[in-house]
């Protein structure tokens, strides 16, 4: 029986008996493969609780059911597993970091948004953290600014109250409100810290959260780094 070329549909025969077999084999490969969506492309051991209709793409180094499918899209039908070969340029949504992936022919890569044939590519990327605020004038997070990487912005969300303050800003070491200043402290509040220039950062860097009509007494904010990153050709 021969199968089409990209989503390796098996085509009817003549006279073939029980053609609504194939035919079903085939709508559950386009509803796995068309959707362009997986639930994760970071499970290894495929687990009892997943159910037909569940999509995968297999990681690296995947053990039972999916040992030996590495790259391939995991699709359950009538409780067991198929596998799907990628093709150069398919994109997949990954629903459990909310991130596209693009295969290049011989490998998945995360957030590529332009691709050269020599495997150059350009990735737009945005990086969360949840930061505890410490007490105090200023409260640093870890290191989030990204090393060789073309800041766009800063966003954030005040997610419990920031205590002892009015309002804070946001910024590095060297600019402590490159990000924004006069930022609401109640819970909601946001910022929307767009660079006036484009920043890039030779090595990763922490942001600073600076108090303004007090000090940091407490609080948490989500913060979120948008940025673009490049990668040289092979």
């Amino acid at each position: 029986m021969a199968d089409t070329q990209m989503m390796g549909l098996g085509l009817l025969e003549a006279a073939q008996a029980q053609k609504h077999v194939t035919v079903n084999e085939a709508l559950a490969r386009i509803d796995a493969l068309a959707a362009r969506q997986v639930l994760s492309a970071d499970v290894a051991i495929p687990s009892a609780a997943m159910v037909d209709g569940d999509r995968f793409l297999v990681p690296n180094g995947a053990a039972e059911e999916w040992a030996g499918q590495d790259g391939r899209i995991a699709f359950r039908v009538n409780g067991g597993w198929e596998f799907a070969e990628p093709w150069t340029g398919m994109r997949v949504f990954d629903v459990s970091t909310r991130a596209w992936l693009t295969y290049d022919g011989s490998s998945w890569r995360r957030e590529v948004s332009a691709l050269s044939v020599s495997g150059a590519a350009t990735f737009f990327r945005i990086v969360e953290i949840e930061h505890d605020v410490t007490a105090g004038a200023t409260s640093v997070t870890s290191p989030v600014l990204p090393d060789k990487a073309l800041v766009l912005g800063v966003t954030g969300r005040v997610v419990q109250a920031l205590n002892g303050v009015s309002s804070w800003a946001l910024g590095t070491a060297d600019g402590i409100d490159r990000y924004g200043n006069g930022i609401g402290a109640a819970a909601g509040s946001f910022a929307h810290g767009v660079s006036g220039t484009p920043v890039t950062y030779f090595g990763a860097t922490s942001l600073v959260l600076t108090a303004e009509g007090g000090s940091f007494a407490g609080g948490r904010v989500r913060l979120s780094v948008h940025f673009i990153e490049l990668a040289p050709p092979g």
